[in-house]
């Protein structure tokens, strides 16, 4: 543990001084903000339409962000899709390790004062949940959190940041991106200095107000909506025959009254009364297709998709785009949205988090410019071996690669003092040659080889023996067909080919390149 005196000269990231009284409270405690904690949403999605909704939107960039943000937490509790849509982004933040580096050039005491910082906030156990609620912001444009300090044996720590309704902020009427408090006032109150994690999350450039993907989601959710409102209509009325009921000249409103109710109550009780001498007709039942209320539904669907995820194939498969290929191509799109988002997330708690623990905690704090930063690991195991093979070349080409730097680049942490290392085992130096040589010699149809080569110097002759005049051979062999070919009218040339290509031998050319595959697969793995 280490051990700082705080001093007024301690700032925050806009230069605001550091307060001891403010840090212990809440600010949301103050008797002036306490109408906060009594407030409750009024649902704005009730009986929405797209007038109402654009209303909403309009009072938002105004200032007024109360609607919009309970508008925002009313869909994605309505609507299932979207709901798993957005948990589908969120939670693919909360497999990603995470780590700090020291400022640039960092001395000895910033090292460990780093080192310090990660222990503390590994022991916290907070930060993957503060993670998952800061990603509230991607729906609703932005997400606080309020910290409550405590000061024990001399160190600051939080113990967890508690999550605060977006309806209780509000945007400066002059400075339209900067958050504050409703406390009943025209400029709102400003928040404390180190008493917040503010988390804007821009799904495109402008104020905070226009921000979160609400803005986008509002309309196919609405017509979504009223699609499955007229498809419940239709399927009430769908196969029920069509009742008409005659009442006689003179009738009197009782009388009407009492045929009415039973008209409507027959059709779903089976059964029912009315005055004798008056008539019922039953006629053919309503016709129509439910279709078009589907394709409206899935349409605002797909809409959700591609504004959430960037795509519809890690979700939706309609057995006609979804291949395997498309469906790689929208994960890796998804992969690059959680980036993304993770890089938004450690910009917000650098500034906020982890520069006021650097600030309160370590003794090589200085300025609020120079702190440590907090960093995702976003590297995947692909990546990983797609550094291997080019390091491999670049460094039998004489290139000279600093180890720190790999290490850094892999974070793969370096063994401390007498820590066993992983080796590659080879009890016999021969033996890897020599069956390489075996192996290139098998490949090569070459029984006679001689084991006491350099594997390298057998793999580059079995290559030759492969590709020296068999080579073309086989390529001849597949391809005289088409040769032949050439020489009619280009105009059938494809039609011609299509017919041929079925008589070409390709099978000395597969097996010919197969073992060149299984040479090279088998001296890369016994020489990696």
């Amino acid at each position: 543990m280490q051990e700082k005196t705080t001093e007024s000269r301690i700032l925050d990231a806009s230069g605001r001084p550091f307060k001891q009284r403010e840090a212990k409270e809440l600010q949301t405690d103050d008797v002036r903000l306490a109408g906060l904690h009594r407030t409750f949403s009024s649902h704005p999605s009730s009986g929405l339409t797209p007038a109402s909704a654009a209303s909403i939107l309009l009072s938002a960039e105004q200032g007024d962000l109360i609607a919009q943000c309970e508008l925002a937490e009313d869909i994605e509790e309505k609507d299932g899709h979207l709901y798993a849509e957005l948990d589908k982004r969120k939670r693919a933040l909360l497999g990603v390790d995470f780590y700090l580096v020291p400022p640039r050039n960092p001395s000895t005491q910033e090292k460990q004062d780093t080192e310090y910082l990660q222990e503390m906030l590994e022991e916290g156990n907070w930060l993957k949940s503060l993670i998952k609620s800061m990603s509230d912001a991607i729906l609703k444009g932005f997400s606080m959190h309020e910290l409550a300090w405590s000061r024990e044996l001399g160190e600051w720590f939080i113990e967890v940041p508690e999550y605060r309704d977006p309806s209780w902020f509000m945007t400066h009427p002059i400075l339209r991106n900067e958050l504050r408090l409703r406390d009943s006032s025209f400029e709102g109150a400003e928040l404390w200095p180190f008493g917040w994690i503010k988390h804007i999350h821009p799904a495109k450039s402008g104020y905070v107000s226009r921000s979160g993907l609400v803005r986008q989601l509002i309309w196919p959710f609405i017509f979504k909506n009223y699609s499955v409102r007229d498809l419940a209509e239709f399927l009430e009325i769908y196969g029920l025959p069509l009742r008409i009921g005659q009442y006689p000249a003179g009738a009197s409103d009782a009388e009407k009254r009492a045929l009415l109710n039973a008209v409507m109550s027959i059709g779903h009780n089976a059964g029912g009364i009315m005055p004798k001498g008056m008539v019922m007709d039953f006629h053919s039942a309503a016709t129509g297709q439910a279709d078009p209320f589907e394709l409206m539904m899935t349409w605002a669907e797909k809409t959700m998709s591609k504004v959430i995820l960037g795509g519809t194939l890690t979700t939706q498969a309609d057995g006609k785009s979804s291949t395997n290929a498309l469906g790689n191509v929208h994960n890796e799109v998804r992969q690059e949205l959680r980036d993304a988002d993770l890089a938004l997330i450690a910009e917000t708690l650098t500034r906020d988090l982890i520069a006021p623990l650097y600030a309160l905690n370590c003794k090589s704090y200085h300025s609020h410019r120079r702190h440590p930063r907090l960093v995702f690991d976003t590297t995947e195991a692909e990546d990983l071996r797609a550094l291997a093979y080019p390091l491999r070349a670049f460094v039998s080409m004489g290139m000279q690669i600093p180890q720190n730097w790999l290490h850094e680049k892999t974070r793969i942490p370096k063994p401390a003092n007498g820590e066993a290392v992983l080796v590659i085992r080879q009890d016999d130096p021969n033996a890897s040659a020599a069956s390489q040589t075996a192996l290139a010699a098998l490949a090569a149809k070459q029984p006679d080889a001689q084991l006491s080569e350099p594997s390298q110097t057998a793999l580059d002759k079995a290559l030759d023996a492969l590709t020296q005049g068999q080579m073309s051979e086989v390529y001849m062999a597949m391809v005289e067909p088409l040769l032949a070919q050439l020489q009619s009218e280009p105009e059938q040339l494809r039609a011609q080919l299509e017919q041929d290509y079925p008589n070409m031998d390709t099978e000395q050319l597969t097996e010919t390149l197969a073992r060149l595959m299984f040479v090279a697969e088998l001296w890369g793995m016994a020489n990696a």
